[in-house]
């Protein structure tokens, strides 16, 4: 069994957050069943958090749920942009979902780095 397709993972991301009273938008459309999804969480005080796929090696292969690594963390917005531009020259099939949200969990399954490498 595979994945969900991109467009509709990022379509029930968004809908559930501004369900959620939170502003959730697609900012950049990738390819439709496969791109990777990038969400970009300004936390409205001037700092940005970056979350990118996580690596798929390692990841539990029982898991259908996407799974996120988190790039930056209550960063400078200038840094986060800087990143998603290189990503997107280097892939142009992303996708960047932005959500406003005070709130430190963007309702996704997060990793940690060194587990993702085991």
């Amino acid at each position: 069994m595979s994945r969900i397709r991109s467009d509709l993972w990022c379509a029930a991301f968004i809908r559930r957050h501004n369900d959620l009273g939170q502003m959730c938008v697609v900012a950049r459309k990738g390819d439709p069943v496969a791109g990777q999804i990038w969400i970009e969480v300004d936390h409205l005080n001037g700092t940005v958090s970056l979350f990118a796929p996580a690596p798929g090696l390692g990841l539990q292969e029982q898991s259908l749920d996407r799974q996120f690594e988190r790039r930056f963390d209550k960063a400078a917005p200038e840094r986060a942009r800087e990143r998603l531009a290189r990503e997107i020259e280097f892939d142009p099939d992303v996708w960047i979902v932005s959500l406003e949200s005070r709130n430190d969990d963007p309702g996704i399954t997060i990793v940690n780095a060194d587990s993702a490498k085991r």
